[in-house]
């Protein structure tokens, strides 16, 4: 509940900052001179740049969501015994141990959305954003029935 909370007041804050770029645009573009018409055009494609950036990232964690809530149904989501360090990060040892099942799992069974969403989590787990992400989506697109991206 807290990361949800997180999530929509700085998803608040993005949205406020946006509008307020965007009314700084449009005053520069009603001042009228060619200078002024560039720049307020250019400080308007920035909140777009921002909403776009938002919706694909909303949509992409309720998708996230909804498929850890369908595992955990299933009881399929990963149990998070992983050891932490006194300031409370996993440890990256044990991580990539678990890593390594969950790759071995993914190679095993490549069409299965929940391997690649175990895989994605422990990614995640060992500090890999970037790739915990990509399978993640991967799990999203399978999940969906459309081929992954490569």
């Amino acid at each position: 509940m807290r990361a949800k909370i997180s999530y929509f007041v700085t998803a608040a804050a993005l949205v406020v900052y946006l509008v307020l770029v965007g009314s700084r645009g449009v005053l520069l573009i009603e001042q009228g001179t060619l200078l002024t018409v560039t720049f307020g055009a250019a400080v308007l494609i920035l909140p777009v740049i921002g909403l776009w950036f938002l919706w694909k990232n909303t949509r992409f964690v309720r998708k996230a969501n909804a498929l850890a809530a369908e595992l955990d149904a299933e009881g399929g989501l990963p149990v998070d015994d992983l050891l932490r360090t006194p300031g409370g990060r996993i440890d990256r040892d044990c991580a990539d141990a678990v890593f390594a099942e969950r790759r071995a799992e993914t190679e095993d069974s490549p069409d299965d959305w929940r391997c690649w969403f175990r895989l994605a989590v422990a990614y995640h787990d060992a500090r890999d954003t970037p790739r915990a992400r990509k399978a993640m989506q991967r799990a999203i697109a399978l999940h969906a029935g459309r081929p992954p991206a490569a």
